[in-house]
């Protein structure tokens, strides 16, 4: 079986500011920092554990998992054993490169944040450079707000051509952009759609829960990161008999972490393999 795990541990601290996140510039302690290494460490050795599982991994963290060491060896260890296809992290990519040359890179892919008011283009476009010269996959991205949409083109322009920036829009407000900023916005990213609305999602087959699953430090398992019902825990010798078809008990979904995986959307064929970095292929 092939399974893919949204991994999210204790961690909450970010070396960023940005106003919008509630993690924004917050530190964890050093019980919490070495809790959340203790339950990395167990995680990497459940998958090592598990021969006879293909594993797809994102680590979906609060805070900023990449400027941590655990994080970094992690993923480096994760991506040399036999039965992980694909591990993969969000990050802001503030952390030094240089441990990626113990990876396997072509298991290896980020999902990269863009933050202008908190660093400076031209040391993110290099760092961008440098994930292409180790020939590491990533995808970038960045919030949608109305006054960075100029800065988003100007990105838009600088990475290399086919390389998907997508924007992360903002829909809690209704009608939060002109009929022009969004045909801007598509320009950019032409998926964007997907990301404007809240997909009407009750009682629609979900592949999580079955194929997709939400796991905490603990090894609690949960369909997504948005259904807070536990069905199991990893860390059970009988845990895959939770993994069953589900339909969705949420009356709708808004975040590409979750609605990516509604069937009726048919996300998979855009994504073809790369929904957890999300990087669509064409």
């Amino acid at each position: 079986m092939t399974l893919s795990i949204l991994y999210r541990g204790p961690l909450s601290s970010c070396n960023y500011s940005c106003g919008y996140c509630p993690f924004a510039k917050t530190k964890d302690s050093r019980k919490t920092l070495e809790a959340d290494a203790a339950s990395l460490m167990r995680f990497v050795e459940f998958v090592r554990q598990h021969t006879h599982i293909r594993f797809k991994i994102l680590f979906t963290p609060w805070g900023e998992a990449l400027i941590r060491k655990h994080y970094q060896e992690a993923m480096v260890n994760l991506s040399l054993l036999p039965n992980v296809e694909k591990v993969a992290v969000q990050t802001n990519l503030s952390c030094q490169l240089g441990w990626l040359k113990k990876a396997d890179t072509e298991k290896i892919a980020l999902w990269t944040t863009y933050h202008p008011n908190e660093t400076d283009r031209a040391a993110f476009l290099e760092k961008c450079r440098k994930l292409d010269e180790m020939q590491v996959a990533y995808s970038v991205g960045v919030v949608g707000f109305k006054d960075v949409i100029t800065e988003i083109q100007e990105l838009r322009a600088l990475l290399p051509v086919g390389k998907y920036l997508w924007v992360n829009a903002l829909k809690k407000q209704a009608d939060y952009y002109t009929a022009e900023e969004t045909a801007t916005l598509m320009g950019i990213d032409p998926y964007v759609a997907n990301n404007m609305i809240y997909h009407e999602s009750y009682g629609k087959a979900c592949k999580t829960g079955h194929t997709v699953i939400s796991v905490d430090g603990e090894g609690n398992m949960y369909r997504c990161h948005f259904i807070k019902e536990k069905i199991g825990n990893i860390y059970e010798a009988d845990f895959t008999a939770n993994l069953f078809p589900r339909n969705c008990t949420n009356k709708t979904c808004g975040c590409h972490i979750g609605y990516v995986h509604l069937e009726d959307l048919q996300l998979y064929d855009l994504y073809q393999g790369r929904e957890l970095e999300r990087i669509a292929m064409r």
